[in-house]
């Protein structure tokens, strides 16, 4: 049974310290993937060579909001997902975080008074 797995990059801040320093990518995955399935979704994306790829979830969690001087509470529940963290083979590289850098312009100097 081939099933196609629909990955969706987490775009963080310790996403993009661990793609720099240990070369490894995170993924929201959706529940019943196993990491086998998720290692061939990222090297058919992305054609590179994936060495080792690790499930973790992430529970829901409730949030509450107060109004009217903490008289009324509402309550929401955060939904639940899962994240695949994919570490790659050295020298492979996602486009993921690719930004196209401007080089720096030196400010103007006025004339010597």
């Amino acid at each position: 049974m081939n099933k196609s797995v629909v990955l969706k990059p987490r775009l963080s801040e310790k996403a993009y310290s661990l793609s720099e320093e240990l070369n490894t990518y995170l993924f929201e995955v959706p529940s019943g993937v196993n990491s086998l399935s998720v290692a061939d979704a990222v090297a058919k994306q992305y054609s590179v060579s994936v060495i080792k790829v690790r499930i973790t979830g992430a529970p829901a969690k409730t949030k509450r909001t107060y109004r009217r001087g903490g008289r009324v509470s509402h309550r929401a529940r955060r939904s639940d997902f899962r994240k695949a963290y994919v570490v790659l083979k050295e020298g492979d590289k996602l486009p993921i975080f690719a930004a196209v850098e401007e080089p720096e312009t030196k400010p103007e100097t006025k004339g010597k008074k």
